[in-house]
């Protein structure tokens, strides 16, 4: 798949760089980087369990939001550790055998040509558990498509209604356009959410959105978007764990949410019959932030 990355469109940026040559405009080339894999136990409930899921952050990313809690990699001279294929692959599998309740990839769509190689790789070698993307929500529906069949679990965020506070604060005016399309795509993939046993997510979308300060009249429109288009179909995450830090350039999100604007948007999503999670308010914390440190890579320092 190598002739994806040479006229870039992997993203909806859409920025045409031969990634063999250069950098696109997420920070990516042809190699992947990666900043850490560990067991994460702070996902929703049915993907955490009580092992933790099998993450992988990736470095680099194709939104560039002001406030990105993992700017440390997001960025595009963000850290990470190069990783080929089949020592993805062997990243992967250390997970599982860790007890990871699944393999979770945290903002891949750049990598996605050498991540299902990875994963083709991986399940030859014995791979069982479910996959689970965790996105933006930016994402292209043919590079979606491209992942059909591998993937058992969606996590994609739904961030803005509103296009000005989408190109405020990720400087993308179609965010919501083209994370709808996105979605449909998700969860025409994997159907309605299922449970095993454990109570464990083994299939299905999760939609996450993350509240911002002064933004509860926007955090309603989304709601009520997804009860509208996707209604029982999808679970909501409903999240209040936003944490301002280095925010002086935008006085205006350099705060956290109120304890009224997290009670109001609850309030809404179960009149609205939503099915899904909230958080608690200790989740307001920077320890939610790993440490981006290579942890669990075997890969080389690019």
């Amino acid at each position: 798949m190598t002739g994806l990355l040479q006229h870039c469109t992997l993203c909806p940026r859409a920025c045409g760089a031969d990634r063999t040559k250069t950098r696109g405009l997420c920070g990516a080339n042809d190699r992947v980087e990666a900043a850490r894999a560990s067991l994460h136990r702070w996902e929703e409930p049915p993907i955490s369990g009580e092992n933790g899921s099998g993450t992988v952050f990736f470095s680099h990313c194709s939104l560039g939001c002001v406030f990105c809690q993992n700017r440390q990699i997001s960025r595009r001279d963000g850290y990470g550790k190069v990783l080929s294929p089949a020592d993805l692959s062997q990243t992967f599998l250390s997970l599982q055998a860790q007890g990871a309740h699944n393999i979770n990839l945290v903002t891949g769509a750049h990598y996605v040509p050498q991540i299902i190689e990875a994963l083709a790789l991986a399940k030859r070698d014995g791979l069982h558990i479910p996959i689970v993307y965790n996105s933006s929500g930016y994402e292209n529906v043919s590079t979606l498509q491209m992942l059909d069949g591998y993937i058992d679990i969606y996590l994609p965020d739904y961030k803005y209604y509103s296009s000005y506070y989408a190109a405020r604060y990720s400087h993308a005016a179609d965010y919501r356009e083209t994370a709808v399309d996105a979605i449909t795509e998700m969860v025409r993939q994997t159907g309605v959410p299922q449970f095993d046993a454990d109570g464990l997510l083994t299939r299905g979308t999760v939609i996450r959105h993350l509240m911002l300060p002064g933004l509860a009249g926007d955090t309603a429109q989304v709601l009520c978007d997804i009860a509208a288009r996707f209604g029982g179909r999808v679970l909501v995450s409903l999240m209040r764990q936003y944490t301002p830090f280095d925010m002086q350039d935008w006085p205006e999100l350099d705060h956290t949410i109120t304890e009224e604007e997290y009670a109001d948007a609850c309030a809404l999503f179960e009149e609205l019959g939503l099915g899904g999670f909230f958080q608690q308010g200790e989740s307001v914390s920077e320890s939610f932030i790993p440490a981006f440190d290579g942890t669990g890579l075997e890969g080389q320092h690019p």
